[in-house]
């Protein structure tokens, strides 16, 4: 994966007053086989392009951290208005709806981390995903700093190891900031979310098996209802809808990652039939499979 980078794409951004809609940007123009591992530049990069102010939008498949290390101004999380001061750390997860509107001259750093890569770090017996899944601004901490500092070398360089490194360091980061959230917000030991943390790692063991909310619910000795109350509370989503992505997830990584035939994907995930399961694809992200590989390659099928 060395040496491969990966562009957000964010065309026609426009400033928050004048966007008519919520955007979805998405990964997007890789310039080789694979995409980069993490991407990661400083606020003033894209911002000062759009006079400082970043229109609502969201990442159907990101998750981003942003450091704020001098200057500040606004985040709008989820219909939230929350203020940015220097060394706070705003949270996005997938999917979430945010925009900015920074002061001038605003210095720090912003981090974005693919579902997949996300996935491979995290382990649903730690809890980390759960606490990871609220939009917030917390407090920053001079290790994240130093962290975030680390990363944006490494990803400009290109030396030996350089994918490697910046998996570890990522890894770091969204465990720092999930215990930055976790302290802030007293914890998570709640039956509720021990709960849901159980979902987690059933679904991690059992998405390939296509199970529904009915059979996940079974599991945890609760009702579907229940299980989406629970799902709600933890993420914003439904439990159909976690399930959906996670599946989802699974087929983007085997797309870019592998040379498998398209057929050969919807079956090992499930699908008795790899028209339907294009259809499910191309309902969920925007692009057949097809179409997002040859994105992948430049055009090429």
């Amino acid at each position: 994966m060395e040496g491969f980078v990966f562009v957000l794409y964010y065309s026609n951004m426009k400033s928050a007053a004048s966007a008519p809609a919520i955007r979805v940007y998405n990964l997007f123009g890789e310039s080789g086989d694979l995409p980069d591992v993490v991407h990661c530049e400083t606020i003033a990069s894209r911002s000062v392009l759009h006079d400082w102010t970043l229109a609502v939008h969201r990442h159907a498949r990101l998750h981003q951290v942003l450091l704020i290390e001098r200057g500040g101004g606004e985040a709008t999380l989820d219909g939230r208005v929350v203020p940015l001061r220097p060394m706070q750390v705003v949270n996005v997860p997938v999917g979430h709806v945010h925009g900015f509107r920074f002061e001038p001259d605003t210095q720090g750093w912003v981090l974005t981390i693919a579902a997949e890569i996300l996935d491979e770090a995290l382990l649903a017996s730690e809890g980390l995903r759960g606490a990871l899944s609220r939009s917030a601004v917390v407090r920053g901490t001079p290790q994240i700093r130093t962290t975030m500092k680390q990363i944006f070398a490494e990803h400009a360089a290109r030396d030996f190891g350089r994918a490697h490194v910046l998996r570890a360091l990522s890894a770091a980061m969204i465990g720092l900031v999930a215990r930055a959230l976790t302290s802030e917000s007293g914890g998570n030991g709640t039956a509720e979310s021990g709960l849901f943390r159980r979902f987690e790692a059933l679904l991690e063991q059992h998405h390939l098996e296509r199970w529904s909310v009915a059979d996940y619910a079974g599991a945890l000795s609760i009702t579907p209802t229940h299980l989406n109350r629970l799902t709600r509370a933890a993420t914003g989503d439904t439990a159909s809808h976690l399930i959906l992505n996670r599946l989802i997830r699974e087929a983007r990584r085997n797309l870019v990652y592998t040379n498998l035939p398209v057929s050969t994907i919807a079956y090992a995930l499930g699908f008795e039939d790899p028209a339907y399961f294009s259809r499910v694809y191309a309902a969920a992200t925007g692009l057949s499979p097809r179409a997002f590989r040859a994105q992948l390659h430049g055009g090429e099928a």
